[in-house]
């Protein structure tokens, strides 16, 4: 637990978000355990001093994400922003499906939806399998050791996510340089304004050629809504956007987290090198559970007064859900800090719940369990090229992960 409290009416608060132990990296927080034992509803401080409420239980997450008086209306007083920079330039950003509830909400959530039906994802794979091999083609037939972040974890679903897009790949370094700087929690309000004006631009730009020259892809479809007048061109270039950042930065993260802790996990990657379609698609959600990698919390506010865990939430608090600390929860996944590939993990919230659950987590699944059944099959001797306390962690971004994998064979 991070040693920084601070006293306000006479309790001791804690700060959020807080320290992972590094002899420990894939473990939540432990002080979102501590709190957790003694209410899975709890005060804690943020960076402005607010103090939301932080919500570590699995069955009370679920509640409040299930519940229409928490709201993801950004622009209400109270919020509890991840930073000063989303905080301060919230107006910059149009309604799109990750800010509006209700009726909106539903709106936006219907023209996105079409992007990731079962079929298409289904239709998809073959792709995102070509893709892979072709990326560990690379690895082998290159130096020794490798970066599997660099050579795979980041590249696979950016080149997924801009073909479904239709985004050329070749502006990925682009959104990756900018993506990042709009997530850093130590990012300024400047740094995060000219980063999302830099990609939220170039993405209206392209949203507004397709109105007039549209392809066969997610973004010419939103650019039809504009041109419709179902949404205007700048919620369009929203959806792309949100889509754009969220379906490589976690995807990349879980690859190469993923890979770390089967390789440290000997037992469990042998059930996962032995098994069917079943065994790896059940791995898959184990993992999810396992490694947290949503790790900052999802945002959302109070519209009314709530009553949960003996505490009163009062309308215009802010409620942080800690996804993370959830999945370890021994209340519904008995010896959470046991990785175990057997385990039914389906009802993890690592994709969240509720309205608002992850609307590309078919497409996150097919490309986990595609990379991982491929590493361990084409590299069967893979193995961490550096001691594991080499390894540097993220924990100044909102999903978690590694900077870097050095792997060889």
């Amino acid at each position: 637990m991070s040693d920084t409290v601070t006293e306000v009416r006479n309790e001791t608060v804690p700060y959020f978000p807080m320290d992972r132990d590094a002899r420990c990296p894939f473990a939540p927080p432990d002080g979102t355990r501590v709190l957790r034992e003694s209410n899975p509803v709890s005060r804690v401080e943020i960076w402005d001093g607010s103090r939301p409420w932080l919500v570590t239980g699995h069955a009370e997450q679920k509640a409040l994400l299930g519940d229409p008086r928490i709201s993801v209306d950004e622009k209400l007083p109270g919020f509890p922003h991840w930073n000063e920079g989303m905080a301060a330039n919230v107006g910059m950003r149009p309604k799109s499906v990750f800010n509006s509830d209700g009726a909106d909400h539903s709106h936006f959530r219907r023209m996105m939806t079409r992007a990731f039906t079962f079929k298409r994802v289904k239709e998809l794979r073959p792709f995102i399998q070509e893709t892979t091999d072709e990326l560990i083609d690379t690895i082998l037939a290159g130096p020794k050791p490798a970066d599997l972040v660099a050579t795979l974890a980041l590249p696979l679903p950016s080149i997924v996510i801009s073909q479904m897009l239709g985004v050329p790949y070749d502006s990925h370094a682009f959104f990756q340089e900018n993506s990042v700087k709009s997530v850093d929690r130590y990012a300024t309000p400047e740094e995060n304004m000219q980063a999302f004006a830099a990609m939220f631009m170039f993405m209206l730009e392209l949203v507004e050629k397709k109105m007039s020259e549209p392809a066969d892809d997610v973004l010419s479809d939103f650019a039809r809504h504009a041109k419709e007048g179902e949404i205007d061109a700048a919620e369009a270039a929203q959806m792309g956007l949100g889509m754009l950042i969220a379906g490589h930065e976690t995807s990349a993260n879980m690859i190469a987290l993923g890979t770390l802790a089967l390789l440290e996990n000997p037992d469990q990657l042998s059930i996962l090198r032995s098994g069917d379609d079943k065994v790896v698609g059940d791995a898959v959600e184990e993992l999810m559970r396992y490694l947290g990698i949503i790790h900052n919390g999802q945002r959302r506010i109070a519209l009314e007064d709530i009553e949960i865990s003996g505490q009163h939430i009062n309308a215009g608090d802010g409620v942080i859900i800690e996804l993370s600390s959830s999945n370890w929860d021994p209340a519904a996944f008995p010896e959470p800090e046991r990785l175990d590939l057997t385990r039914s993990a389906r009802h993890h919230t690592g994709f969240g719940f509720g309205p608002h659950q992850c609307i590309g987590q078919q497409l996150a699944r097919a490309e986990l369990q595609i990379v991982y059944t491929s590493i361990f099959e084409r590299i069967p001797d893979i193995r961490i090229a550096v001691p594991t306390e080499q390894i540097e962690f993220k924990s100044d971004r909102l999903a978690y992960g590694v900077y870097s994998l050095p792997i060889t064979w």
